[in-house]
């Protein structure tokens, strides 16, 4: 089928640009800020087979200190202020957040005392995936987006070879 080769081509693409801007894989973080946690779940479909996300070169990490990026969900309520900011300034440098769902776009709590309604009023955001839920596609599009962010904040990291020894002299 046509779509399924358009995909293959799309992954294909987004591995190799990772592979290359990086020269390892991303990290990924999922902060879960007042969701009702169906964005979750749209989330973990991004690990099963048909989506295979560790293919391309992304992992979930439940550490923010070993993250590249954040991919928050929820309407940021305003409770979880102080561990958004925590986990944020825990994540090194470059780093990228990614607002995921109409809840974390300001679309659904706008008007209510205990949420901030959008992600950004806490953290600053680079990339927006709507949807209520977004589907895998649209998650792994925001990703590939994010990926160009990322790649935008940092220039190419260069790795020394094994057989080049900096304290050789030669």
């Amino acid at each position: 089928m046509k779509p399924e080769r358009d995909e293959t081509a799309t992954a294909e693409k987004l591995r190799e640009q990772i592979a290359a801007q990086f020269g390892r894989s991303l990290h990924i973080r999922t902060l879960d800020t007042g969701s009702c946690a169906v964005c979750e779940q749209e989330i973990r479909l991004l690990a099963a087979p048909h989506y295979d996300l560790h293919r391309l070169g992304f992992f979930f990490t439940p550490a923010p200190r070993h993250a590249d990026l954040l991919l928050v969900t929820g309407p940021m309520v305003r409770a979880f202020e102080v561990a958004a900011r925590k986990t944020y300034e825990a994540m090194p440098g470059p780093k990228v957040v990614v607002a995921t769902g109409a809840c974390a776009l300001g679309g659904v709590y706008r008007a209510d005392p205990f949420v901030y309604g959008q992600v950004s009023a806490v953290l600053p955001v680079d990339v927006w995936i709507p949807g209520c839920p977004p589907s895998p596609l649209a998650l792994l599009h925001g990703l590939s987006v994010a990926v160009s962010r990322l790649a935008e904040k940092t220039p190419a990291l260069t790795f020394i070879a094994d057989d080049e020894n900096p304290g050789d002299g030669a």
